[in-house]
């Protein structure tokens, strides 16, 4: 009887497991973190101490441990992956090039940091991200315009970068200080449209070892440059690109920064508030969206229907909330559009929000009986993608739907009557007429 007891007990608490573990509770995440080396947890400490607070659990690794593996009996025992881990060749374990991607593949999120010792395995998985990093792995982004001033006069590759984004669902809406280290740029590639620009070099950067004389003109130059990308998978998993490991250290963290031909001196770089603003846009601490309740009906009924028939008024509505990164609050746009679809939309409505998360219109279903979807298609920078379709069929009239007599029609009845009268009139004329 007492192992029964705790046999339901146990049972009894199972949906309260598998709530407390619901990936809509972020404090329940766990990242997987690999290093190069042990040193670099503690000289970046701040940035996994500031993911720490806000609920993550870490697990650090070496990159190279023969234990690595993200998932065990076919379920993935992380929610995201952190490499801080540039120079390495070969990642430990069962973990490798191909489990990476299918750990994004799968909806997970990724940073990848890089600098000088940045290895062809690192490389590999930026470009298969959308990121190509220079060729030249001696290359740094130079910039003798847009440094950042220090004491001894150097070679111009520490930049104080200040070309941010400008997305309050990416970076918040507090202004970010200058971002000042030493960077391998990259760039996007031109055929991937889910990779977008964070931070930016100047127009006055260009990218190339700073040891050797230029015999020919920099391939990368300018704002082509990306010092930092993000991208965002079509299954909303989320990826941060970084040219500079140094970018999370605590060095940089609390050091000033003064950018060239500029008097202010900033006595704390904006290293910390940007990389803590941009990891809540990875984690889906920002920037994360839900529908819910999506409900159609006839105009005047409050029950979804299986089949509309043409010309029916109908109603649509549907329930957005975001992730504040406490609780989910009411969304507001003014762009939120459904699409009456079949083959091409044959009903595009922008909906009407009363700006507690409820978003709702009307339309009158067109005179083409088939089988139709109501589709919701919204993308915005910064946000994650919602897609919604709901299929519905349409029938035309029956044959008793159909009005009797159309006023549009009259004209037609009335030749139709006075014909019949005249030949009427014509065969009692001419039977009759001697």
């Amino acid at each position: 009887m007492a192992k029964l007891s705790i046999f339901l007990t146990f049972i009894s608490l199972l949906p309260l497991l598998c709530y407390s573990f619901s990936p809509e509770n972020p404090t329940d995440r766990k990242i997987l973190v690999l290093l190069d080396n042990a040193a670099i947890k503690s000289s970046h400490s701040i940035f996994f101490k500031s993911l720490q607070t806000r609920g993550f659990k870490l697990d650090f690794k070496l990159a190279d441990d023969p234990n690595l593996t993200l998932q065990r009996y076919g379920r993935y025992l992380y929610d995201a992956l952190i490499l801080f881990s540039p120079s390495t060749k070969r990642f430990g374990g069962s973990l490798d090039f191909a489990a990476i991607l299918e750990f994004v593949d799968s909806g997970h999120d990724l940073i990848v940091a890089a600098d000088a010792s940045a290895s062809d395995l690192i490389r590999n998985i930026a470009t298969e991200c959308g990121v190509d990093f220079d060729e030249d792995s001696a290359a740094r982004v130079i910039d003798h315009t847009s440094y950042a001033v220090s004491e001894t006069e150097g070679d111009h590759t520490v930049i104080a970068a200040d070309d941010f984004i400008q997305s309050n669902a990416i970076l918040g809406n507090k202004k970010i200080e200058a971002s000042s280290s030493l960077w391998i740029g990259h760039t996007l590639n031109a055929a991937n449209n889910l990779v977008l620009k964070v931070l930016s070099a100047s127009p006055s950067a260009y990218s190339a070892n700073p040891e050797i004389k230029l015999s020919s003109p920099p391939s990368l130059t300018g704002s082509a440059i990306s010092l930092v990308s993000v991208a965002q998978a079509r299954n909303n998993a989320r990826i941060l690109i970084s040219g500079s490991l140094d970018l999370f250290s605590n060095r940089l963290f609390r050091s000033g920064v003064q950018k060239a031909g500029r008097s202010t001196k900033h006595e704390k770089s904006g290293n910390e508030q940007f990389v803590t603003e941009l990891s809540k846009w990875v984690f889906h601490e920002r920037g994360h969206l839900k529908a819910v309740n999506v409900r159609h009906h006839k105009v005047g009924e409050t029950t979804e229907p299986a089949i509309y028939r043409i010309n029916d008024n109908l109603e649509y509505s549907i329930e957005i909330y975001e992730w504040s990164g406490v609780s989910w609050e009411p969304y507001v746009a003014d762009d939120v559009q459904v699409q009456f679809y079949m083959m091409s939309p044959y009903v595009l409505k922008t909906l009407s929000t009363d700006k507690k998360g409820l978003y709702s219109t009307s339309f009158r279903v067109p005179d083409v009986y088939g089988v139709f979807q109501f589709k919701v298609e919204y993308q915005r920078l910064g946000y994650t993608t919602l897609s919604l379709s709901n299929q519905i069929p349409v029938r035309p009239f029956r044959h008793n739907e159909y009005e009797r007599f159309l006023p549009a029609a009259f004209p037609y009845y009335g030749a139709s009557f006075s014909t019949m009268a005249g030949f009427f009139v014509f065969t009692i004329v001419y039977l009759y007429n001697k």
